[in-house]
């Protein structure tokens, strides 16, 4: 039995067409990067469970049918990027009294370009063209990225309808940041909020009362040390629901949980917060408007340490060309990736007009010393602020090194601290102890600082060739 028996329209493989007999659970590679290739080019129906180049129909039982369509979206969330839109049913046909199942996915043309394949971390951008999938040229990657550079997410129409009713939390949230003024219909439409057939934008689908699909869903951690592989998990909550509702999680999650000090004055005391209000805020409004959301099945990290609070959003910046570690946020300029939701946010005014930077967290941060300044790592896929924790006296930590506790050192010095740590995982030459410290590799850094651990059985000394190296006694320290 053949396709075109059960299918009208059944053709040998073309542009728009391609069979599977089924899915090679071990090579997703080989069929994933024909899903793309049909996304980046006009679209096509791809079959499982239907011999390619002859459409002979080989087919599923239901309970078959219903796991390879499982695998098939759980590979396409997990390897493709933003996910193509995809139609799958099943059709159903019988042979010899039997009923057997193939799979039809129908790829839409996605209306942003390219869809990359990332596998082990190694990105592929692919294009379906005379009937095979191949890499993409670079003029093919040019184009996509053209027509797709105007194309945001929460501007596209969706098909959901206006309905005042289901806007009660954006309303409150709005009053709560307007001294208790109305939002009325009318702000919103010169907002943008919905078309001229009343139908919203998808921004403005992520403020609806009640919204649960997976597009702006947070992750809140805390960590009872330094790193999140090594340290015990003190509490993890995750949590789906509207803009505002999440960004009031988060506000609230936090501000639970971080802590609390003051300075003593001769007439009174300064109040100290872990992290402050504005700064806090700023960095989780610009998490939830920078976030790309095309990405499927990500979510808001927002994480506590010892030492620092991080905010981590899925996507980059926005055409910024700003990206690893950075301290001088005034250099992190991006054009917002939703200017819908920046527009809803800035009329509640949790947001400043034209601002999508960090100029309150630098104001926040102004009179701290340079162990409590914030910044941002940047990558191609996500962005993190990092907050220092104004109350933990230390500052942010080297997190390449591990934080050690140990009884003060006899006739110790200021670096110990330093280069019991920076020796604890690996033996260490003097040159790189001393390079680390800032120092030169003097004689008094030889004998004051390492000699003295060393007698005191804090460093153990060996030598390979003529170098000598120094690693941390574990018997004479603790991780913190």
């Amino acid at each position: 039995m053949f396709l075109e028996e059960i299918i009208e329209d059944a053709q040998l493989e073309n542009d728009r067409f391609e069979a599977k007999a089924m899915l090679n659970h071990n090579d997703v590679v080989g069929w994933l990067k024909s899903i793309a290739g049909f996304a980046n080019a006009g679209g096509g129906d791809f079959y499982i469970g239907v011999e390619d180049k002859t459409n002979k129909l080989i087919g599923f039982d239901r309970k078959g049918a219903d796991n390879e369509r499982n695998f098939f979206n759980n590979k396409v969330n997990e390897y493709l990027i933003p996910r193509p839109v995809t139609q799958i049913s099943f059709v159903r046909y019988e042979i010899n009294e039997k009923e057997r199942f193939i799979i039809r996915i129908r790829i839409a043309e996605s209306t942003v370009k390219p869809v990359i394949l990332k596998y082990n971390n190694i990105p592929a951008i692919y294009m379906r063209r005379d009937g095979f999938t191949n890499g993409a040229t670079y003029e093919e990657i040019t184009e996509m990225c053209n027509k797709s550079r105007k194309t945001q997410y929460d501007v596209l129409v969706s098909d959901v309808k206006y309905d005042v009713s289901r806007l009660s939390d954006l309303s409150a949230f709005y009053e709560r940041h307007n001294k208790g003024a109305r939002l009325k219909e009318k702000a919103l439409q010169s907002l943008g909020f919905m078309n001229n057939d009343g139908y919203l934008l998808n921004g403005a689908v992520l403020f609806l009362d009640n919204y649960h699909e997976g597009k702006t869903d947070v992750q809140c951690s805390v960590f009872s040390g330094f790193h999140k592989g090594s340290e015990r998990i003190v509490a993890v909550n995750k949590f789906s629901g509207n803009i505002t509702s999440v960004i009031d999680y988060i506000m609230n999650f936090v501000t639970q949980r971080m802590n609390h000090s003051f300075i003593k004055l001769n007439n009174g005391r300064i109040n100290i917060d872990s992290y402050p209000e504005r700064a806090l805020l700023e960095g989780v409004i610009n998490a939830v408007v920078h976030r790309d959301y095309y990405l499927d099945g990500t979510q808001i990290q927002v994480d506590i340490f010892k030492d620092r609070l991080e905010i981590t959003s899925p996507g980059g910046f926005y055409r910024s060309e700003k990206s690893g570690k950075t301290y001088d946020l005034s250099g992190v300029v991006s054009r917002n990736r939703n200017e819908l939701i920046a527009r809803v946010l800035m009329a509640c005014k949790v947001m400043e007009a034209g601002s999508a930077g960090f100029a309150k967290t630098m104001q926040a941060y102004a009179d701290a010393d340079s162990e409590h300044k914030p910044y941002v790592c940047s990558s191609s896929d996500h962005f993190t602020l990092v907050l220092p924790d104004l109350t933990y006296e230390r500052g942010v930590a080297d997190t390449s090194v591990p934080v050690l506790n140990f009884a003060p050192v006899p006739q110790g010095t200021d670096f110990d601290e330093k280069v019991l740590s920076f020796c604890y995982a690996k033996a260490r030459k003097a040159s790189e102890i001393a390079a680390y410290l800032g120092i030169s590799d003097s004689s008094y850094f030889r004998k004051r600082v390492l000699a003295n651990l060393e007698n005191n059985n804090y460093l153990e000394k060996s030598k390979i060739s003529r170098a000598s190296y120094y690693k941390t006694n574990p018997d004479m320290v603790v991780l913190a």
